[in-house]
């Protein structure tokens, strides 16, 4: 088996990472953000909601338990109706698919290397026991 440096799986992750850029998913997401950002409903109710936020902690801070309590459900009700805004829904969809397909690879890179690591072991893919543990397995059992 060929042996690889860090070096060379970074410069292979960074190419991987530019045909992740390159996919549907991301090329979505980014006119879905570029949408978001020129919508001037969403960016209204984006800075009321960055500003009670502000005033939420500032609430927090000085122990004013009922004012945060409002000041959190009006949050609250803000996020809810850019929620309903379909440009929202779609920009959140977009975030989901991007994240699906990042999950996606990191776990099929990680299934990947343990299943190399089985096998080259001389272990079980099946089992997913390494070739030490078979080898451990079948010699205790020969003893008894």
């Amino acid at each position: 088996m060929e042996k690889y440096t860090k070096d060379d799986i970074i410069a292979r992750a960074k190419e991987l990472a530019s045909m992740i850029a390159s996919t549907e998913e991301v090329d979505f997401f980014k006119k879905a953000e570029a949408q978001i950002h020129s919508n001037e409903k969403v960016s209204s109710l984006i800075s009321q909601i960055k500003g009670l936020q502000k005033q939420a902690v500032n609430l927090q801070h000085y122990g004013k338990a009922e004012a945060l309590k409002k000041t959190e459900d009006k949050i609250a009700s803000i996020e809810e109706e850019l929620d309903s805004i379909p440009v929202v829904q779609e920009f959140k969809q977009s975030q989901i698919d991007v994240n699906e397909l990042l999950q996606l690879v990191a776990n099929t890179i990680s299934n990947k290397v343990t299943d190399e690591v089985i096998l080259s072991t001389g272990g079980n893919v099946l089992s997913g026991e390494t070739g030490a543990e078979v080898n451990n397995k079948n010699q205790s059992c020969s003893h008894h």
